[in-house]
């Protein structure tokens, strides 16, 4: 005797069916986690995307899918939502960083969202993956900064063309007086070191007008319009890291992060993340070469303020570049120009920070830029 279904075990059979067929067509991820963050859905976009059999994943706490320090601190996040219920990113969704199987570190878009099914919480997170959008963009933006690049150096070469032609009449005019005082002063004339003074006091007043040439082109480079807005600090740091991962810049070095709830700063965010990359790459640079390199990049709270520190273990600041290491056209690097710290320092002090250099107590080098900190409603935490 072959027992009939009911239909309402037929119009669940088709719910299921017709589920499962969603799970597995659909392009994004789609994890589902229970309260307590275990993993109790896998789809095959997931397998794909993060490289995990739906058997390896299933069970196992959702933070093995995250990068530290986001890894170590989300069952924090989740027992805070639990119990204070303040939302900061279900049902709003934000970009941030995955981790696959293998270790390696991809950005993607991630919106969650929350349900009960038999009186048990659960959260179901869709998971975009954005390594192509933003190898795309960062392309992009590679192309401009070429093209920015061409016009920078366009650009001082017209500013060394005008400054040799500005300087050029008040220099020969200095040389010309100076020649005639010391004919004046050679002179047995008596009235001749009278005209002297008079001729080295035009002279003086010449080299005042060389120096208030170079004083104005001085105003004229560091002038500059910035497009400052809310930028929450740890999405700004993850993202200037994760370019850097994508540009193959770390290479064997090992990179720590410690950038906890610090808020967010009112900044032009592709300036401030220009002078991560440059600290970052500065800080890889100088390990070049040692059996370990450890690269750490931390984020912390001083009153007011928001600090970044980019700290390596490599060669350290020479004594003798310490008092001048951010002045223009200083460089210890073969192929350096010398301005990167200098522009470095003069974006920082645009946004009414500070940027310095201190040696690390373990070896190497620290750099530390801070940033006025501003409110921002809703945090920037996870859960």
């Amino acid at each position: 005797m072959v027992d009939k279904l009911g239909p309402a075990q037929d119009s669940l059979r088709a719910r299921e069916a017709w589920l499962r067929c969603i799970l597995e067509t659909v392009a994004d991820a789609i994890i589902v986690i229970d309260g307590t963050g275990a993993i109790q859905s896998f789809s095959p976009a997931a397998e794909r995307q993060f490289g995990y059999a739906q058997s390896e994943a299933l069970g196992r706490n959702i933070s093995i899918l995250m990068p530290p320090p986001y890894s170590e601190q989300h069952d924090k996040y989740m027992h805070r939502y639990h119990s204070t219920g303040e939302r900061r990113i279900i049902g709003i969704g934000r970009e941030v960083l995955g981790r696959r199987k293998d270790g390696s570190i991809f950005p993607m878009y991630l919106s969650v969202g929350e349900g009960h099914l038999d009186g048990a919480r659960l959260y179901v997170g869709i998971i975009h993956d954005l390594t192509g959008q933003q190898a795309t963009e960062r392309r992009l933006r590679e192309l401009q900064e070429e093209l920015l690049q061409v016009s920078r150096m366009s650009g001082m070469g017209q500013m060394a063309s005008s400054l040799a032609h500005e300087l050029n009449q008040p220099l020969t005019a200095i040389t010309s007086l100076l020649q005639a005082a010391r004919r004046m002063l050679a002179s047995a004339d008596p009235s001749a070191a009278g005209r002297a003074r008079d001729t080295v006091e035009k002279a003086s007043q010449q080299v005042l007008r060389a120096g208030e040439i170079i004083r104005r082109l001085r105003e004229f480079t560091a002038r500059g319009e910035i497009e400052k807005s809310v930028v929450a600090v740890d999405q700004m740091i993850d993202e200037a890291v994760a370019l850097a991962r994508a540009s193959n810049r770390f290479g064997q070095a090992q990179v720590h992060m410690d950038v906890g709830s610090v808020g967010a700063v009112l900044a032009d965010k592709i300036q401030i993340q220009q002078v991560l990359l440059n600290l970052i790459r500065n800080a890889l640079e100088s390990m070049e070469g040692l059996a370990r390199q450890v690269l750490t990049i931390r984020a912390a709270l001083k009153d007011d303020l928001v600090e970044i520190a980019v700290e390596d273990i490599g060669h350290g600041i020479a004594p003798e570049m310490k008092a001048r290491l951010f002045e223009p056209f200083i460089t210890t690097k073969d192929r350096g120009m010398g301005v990167g710290l200098a522009i470095c320092r003069t974006i920082v002090e645009s946004h009414g920070g500070r940027l310095i250099a201190d040696d690390n107590p373990g070896g190497g080098a620290i750099f530390r830029l801070t940033l006025p900190r501003v409110a921002e409603e809703g945090g920037d935490d996870h859960a």
